[in-house]
């Protein structure tokens, strides 16, 4: 899947790389446990901690925090699904995708295309070219009328979708008064409301089968948003709180336990979006590939599974805590944060 893909990242090493060989190396139970036992119950181990007493106390905690690590990350997934395991025949699934000829959205079909799933663009214009498992459907996603032609003819040719990937997004980078009222019309069209005309369209085969899953694909923007970036930042909230009361209504409404929800929030990426602004590349908020966040999309539909995509993690941990933060340092982060949106 990861083809092309450079160690330790394509965008170098970076925080996340750091924090990812800190969590294999040092919050893996399974290493520490029995290093912990090893050092208490063995001639030699008890040698070493009594020249190092202070040893044994830090490896007691070392062990204590990564099982609890461990303990919060399973107890996060299985309530994120339901407590419900569900299987995934990729020869069968069909997967409808927004957005998906050109940016990310591209870089997802293909992922896909090369594992022969069969995957519905609907986009205004087609992309270069298509996998043998990607059909292209012409279909503005701001008209319900355009989105139920394209379902019909989806399913006259694929069969009925079983998971949707909202993926289509524009950003305009303009202030909240030199936009018009037109592109902020737009800005939610698109990346929010068309959430609900399509999962209207799609949802209610996925809920009446229990199997499926819905993607969100939002931005960091929603947690924390920016000058130049109001319109957009405040229609990405919209699409989080999309995805979070859509996996709340699949058990407590619809009665569908194993239709997956997943959220994907990433940072700033090599896209079209960002070529008039000017975003930090650095070693804590690098600027991501569209390869990296498409392999991360990807990752997340294949296992079968709810889940939260956080990329880059390092930033990402900070964001989807803002509101957390003393409101002053909120308002002081957002006007510094106004950098990053400069056009050149």
């Amino acid at each position: 899947m990861a083809s092309g893909r450079t160690w330790p990242s394509r965008e170098g090493f970076t925080a996340d790389v750091l924090g990812s060989l800190i969590s294999r190396a040092v919050l893996d139970p399974w290493k520490v446990i029995p290093l912990f036992a090893l050092a208490q119950y063995t001639t030699k181990g008890q040698a070493i901690l009594s020249a190092h007493p202070k040893l044994l106390k830090a490896l007691r905690q070392l062990a204590a925090l990564a099982l609890l690590t461990r303990l919060s990350s399973w107890l996060t997934r299985r309530t994120l699904n339901n407590g419900f395991r569900d299987s995934y025949d990729w020869n069968k699934e069909v997967i409808v995708l927004t957005g998906g000829s050109n940016g990310i959205g591209q870089r997802i079909a293909n992922l896909l295309g090369e594992k022969d799933i069969k995957v519905a663009i609907l986009d205004i214009s087609p992309p270069d070219s298509l996998p043998n498992s990607i059909r292209f459907y012409q279909c503005d996603i701001t008209s319900p009328d355009e989105i139920a032609s394209a379902a019909q003819a989806i399913r006259s040719s694929f069969g009925r979708p079983t998971i949707l990937i909202n993926n289509a997004g524009v950003c305009t980078g303009k202030t909240i008064l030199s936009s018009t009222p037109e592109q902020t019309r737009r800005m939610f069209d698109i990346n929010a409301l068309s959430h609900y005309a399509l999962a209207r369209e799609f949802l209610p085969d996925i809920v009446s089968a229990n199997h499926g899953m819905v993607v969100t694909i939002a931005s960091q923007a929603g947690y924390a948003v920016t000058p130049n970036m109001v319109d957009y930042s405040a229609s990405k909230a919209a699409a989080i709180a999309f995805h979070e009361g859509l996996a709340a209504e699949l058990v407590t409404r619809y009665s569908a336990p194993r239709v997956r929800t997943v959220l994907v929030t990433q940072g700033f990426t090599k896209t079209a979006f960002i070529k008039d602004l000017t975003p930090e590349d650095t070693w804590f908020n690098p600027l991501l590939e569209p390869e990296s966040v498409a392999e991360g999309v990807v990752r997340q539909v294949l296992k079968g599974e709810s889940g939260v995509v956080v990329l880059p993690g390092s930033v990402g941990w900070l964001a989807t805590r803002l509101r957390g933060y003393p409101g002053w340092f909120q308002h002081i982060l957002r006007c510094r944060l106004e950098r990053l949106m400069r056009t050149e």
